[in-house]
């Protein structure tokens, strides 16, 4: 062991001549572990409010999706859909069509979005997990079409799924016709009978109705066009090696469409909420990191304290042959020691709660009456985090050590130079 860390060591452990330094030094270390365990505990929580809310959004989002580099349509005649079907874990492959469409329902009328889905879309089960009154939904069904809006949106326009002959009115802009204010020449207007609701993410859930494809394309005069493909590839591929068996499969799908497709993530898709959430992390991190340094001048004033105290050492040091240097490094290792301590014991102590918060869920949200889509305050503990909390502790520790040992024994020298 390198002799400046080992003293340090020993002034850490062994007892001081006044007890007052003793009692400072711990609260030094407590404070650094109750900073260091708010963050890693805040931090984890806010991990799993992300968690939450990107699963969400996997709910109703395809894991990829395809549109148009010019222009918003695609024509159907010439995309190569079978090729796409063919690759290794793609599951299904969907023509969807999303609009901008003015809602109607009695005197209640809200703008939105209406998605035109297939048929087969209810194959998918995380989207059948998200309709509210049934596991289940048929978009037509004895030639009645039939439109499924989130559950915001049916709030909005005041719809109540268990009254019989629920309905909405759809109205479209008419393709080429944008000189007539007059709404029944410049839209195309149909009804859907709504009986089901669909529900995740809140953004969604307000702007957002499912219709049926042929539907919505033969209300937009469409013909073999759509706005967007969306690829679903299956579940076993995503729970091994996910994000690398998506990227491999975006990646053989751009080589087979070329430049004239976009192929979008997830992520992607929602690029600026998730760099929303992570500026939001970032954030934070900076808060707690600032009461993490309120926390090191603690550990400031233990050093300056330890270091007086430890005055007739280091004249004995001194006379031993040590230098200014070995003499500053001793008492740097001393503060980074109470900093790296109290910061592994805030790190043990929020894996800890972190852990049992996951599994038996202690902190709830309101009082449990289901109010909430969790019951209590997710959390995931990512390993970045816990690595990121540690080097913010030793680079704090070490700076706040060497400017306080830096000045503090320069001052004691300057002491002893005027009292001789």
């Amino acid at each position: 062991m390198k002799l400046p860390s080992y003293i340090a060591q020993r002034y850490l452990i062994a007892k001081k001549s006044h007890n007052l330094i003793n009692i400072v030094t711990w609260i030094s270390i407590i404070s650094v572990c109750v900073a260091t365990f708010a963050m890693i505990f805040v931090l984890s929580v806010f991990n799993g409010f992300n968690v939450v809310i990107s699963d969400m959004i996997h709910q109703l989002s395809p894991d990829l999706n395809i549109s148009a580099v010019k222009g918003k349509t695609i024509n159907l005649n010439d995309f190569p859909i079978d090729k796409l079907k063919e690759i290794d874990g793609v599951d299904y492959v969907f023509p969807t069509i999303t609009e901008d469409v003015l809602f109607k329902n009695s005197n209640k009328q809200q703008i939105g979005q209406v998605k035109g889905i297939p048929q087969d879309y209810n194959k998918i089960k995380r989207v059948r997990g998200t309709i509210l009154n049934d596991t289940t939904f048929n978009i037509t069904y004895n030639n009645i079409n039939y439109g499924i809006p989130g559950a915001g949106m049916a709030y909005f326009l005041g719809i109540n799924v268990y009254r019989p002959y629920s309905s909405i009115q759809v109205y479209v802009p008419k393709r080429g016709n944008a000189s007539s204010f007059n709404i029944e020449n410049s839209f195309n207007s149909s009804r859907l009978t709504v009986t089901k609701v669909f529900s995740t993410q809140q953004e969604i859930d307000e702007r957002l109705v499912l219709a049926p494809l042929d539907w919505l394309a033969n209300l937009m005069e469409y013909e073999n066009i759509v706005t967007d493909i969306e690829v679903f590839i299956n579940d076993k591929w995503q729970k091994t090696n996910g994000k690398r068996q998506i990227d491999r499969i975006k990646k053989e799908i751009k080589n087979i469409l070329g430049e004239d497709y976009k192929v979008y993530d997830q992520y992607e898709q929602q690029e600026t909420l998730y760099k929303m959430m992570k500026t939001e992390k970032m954030a934070v991190y900076l808060i707690l990191t600032f009461i993490l340094i309120m926390a090191t001048f603690n550990v400031i004033g233990t050093l300056s304290m330890l270091i007086i105290d430890k005055n007739k050492d280091i004249t004995l040091l001194k006379a031993m042959g040590a230098d200014k240097v070995l003499i500053k490094k001793i008492f740097i290792n001393e503060g980074l020691l109470i900093s790296v301590v109290g910061g592994m014991l805030g790190l043990l102590l929020g894996i800890a709660a972190v852990l049992i918060q996951q599994y038996f869920g202690i902190i709830r949200l309101g009082n449990g009456d289901g109010n909430y889509i969790i019951d209590a305050y997710p959390v995931a503990l990512q390993f970045s985090d816990v690595l990121l909390v540690f080097i913010t502790i030793t680079i704090i520790g070490s700076i706040a050590s060497f400017f306080t040992a830096n000045k503090s024994i320069k001052k004691i020298q300057d002491v002893s130079l005027n009292a001789r």
